[in-house]
């Protein structure tokens, strides 16, 4: 197994390809011979910088629409598993949800955020997004409560706010643990502003939300690939999103969503985003 300090960038490269694929830590190491620990290392090291990178230039942004919504994981166990044990050394486990808000027209991701499903982490997701915008825009997100005041706290009325509230039936029978209640029809609810009717809806942040199952290992429903510690799901997520916006080429719109966003002016590799990394490891 190779370690961090022999690690190269060619070789680095070619475990971070491994990891924007959707490979778990494990086969990831199989695949490149690159020792476990290494690899959970260099994760966490670009998947911080990523999110430092993001951060600084994710701002300014003319989005015209944005959809919001968010994606249930967890960390060390599901929150009804929790034993004492996990928080020993400072951990964490339990639920994690991951806030998530995407620009409609370009695909981009200009914000997230992990955090519990309430009132608190609504709010600061919802000022955050409002910090990184140039510009009135139209939002629409589901039916969670905790929208509502965190969307007034940190737009006011300077927005085009609408809910789109699903309609479920009862769950099928006999698939109640992995399968969804069936959705009866959905009900678009104008909460401020003057939001067009057409574009009410949560379509591609919904799709977003099948991409992060897809192309992280951790977030496959039934897993045993889950994270186990806190800080490497936060940077999974980083290095997620950067490759997302900066590097993969969106198959509608025959370029990155950052390069459409006009925040970058060219499809990024993967060898620029480990040069995020910089001289330090």
């Amino acid at each position: 197994m190779v370690n961090l300090n022999r690690l190269d960038a060619t070789r680095r490269v070619q475990v971070v390809r491994c990891l924007v694929e959707g490979n778990s830590i494990r086969s990831t190491v199989r695949m490149t011979g690159v020792a476990k620990n290494t690899v959970a290392k260099l994760l966490v090291d670009l998947g911080t910088a990523c999110q430092r990178y993001m951060d600084d230039h994710m701002r300014n942004l003319n989005c015209q629409r944005i959809q919001c919504d968010e994606i249930w994981s967890f960390v060390g166990a599901k929150q009804k598993n929790v034993q004492p044990h996990h928080f020993e050394d400072g951990g964490y486990a339990g639920d994690v949800w991951t806030w998530t808000a995407i620009d409609a027209d370009t695909k981009l991701i200009p914000c997230w955020m992990m955090g519990q499903r309430d009132a608190a982490a609504a709010r600061t997701f919802m000022e955050d997004l409002a910090g990184r915008l140039a510009n009135r825009v139209q939002l629409t997100t589901d039916g969670h409560k905790a929208y509502l005041t965190a969307v007034s706290a940190a737009f006011g009325h300077d927005i085009d706010y609408a809910m789109l509230i699903k309609i479920y039936g009862p769950s099928p029978e006999g698939q109640r643990r992995y399968s969804p209640a069936n959705c009866l029809g959905c009900k678009k609810e104008e909460i401020s502003g003057m939001p067009n009717p057409a574009h009410v809806n949560t379509s591609f942040v919904e799709r977003q939300n099948l991409t992060m199952r897809m192309s992280m290992r951790r977030f496959t429903r039934l897993t045993n690939a889950f994270s186990k510690k806190l800080e490497n799901h936060f940077a999974a997520v980083g290095l997620h999103f950067m490759y997302y916006n900066y590097a993969k080429v969106h198959q509608t719109l025959k370029t990155t969503p950052a390069v459409k966003a006009g925040i970058a002016n060219h499809v990024w590799s993967v060898e620029e985003i480990v040069a995020l990394l910089g001289d330090s490891n």
